[in-house]
């Protein structure tokens, strides 16, 4: 349950799966900073995402850094 402090979940993982249908995706730091979720969260919230059926995918781009897509 939220308190007066806190965002609910749902609006959060709105965010997140907005972040991830962009076409460039959206690396764990961009999602860190949209949700303030620690990246364990952000992992976890991922593969709750994958277990309803969501396709994710993983790559990384010329920086060595990991991108998530998610399917339209």
């Amino acid at each position: 349950m939220a308190t007066d402090t806190q965002t609910p979940v749902t609006p959060k993982i709105d965010q997140v799966q907005k972040l991830l249908r962009r076409k460039q995706g959206a690396t764990i730091a961009a999602l860190k900073k949209a949700t303030d979720w620690q990246p364990h969260t952000i992992r976890a919230a991922l593969s709750g995402l994958r277990k309803k059926g969501a396709t994710i995918t993983r790559d990384r781009n010329a920086a060595g850094v990991t991108l998530y897509r998610m399917e339209a």
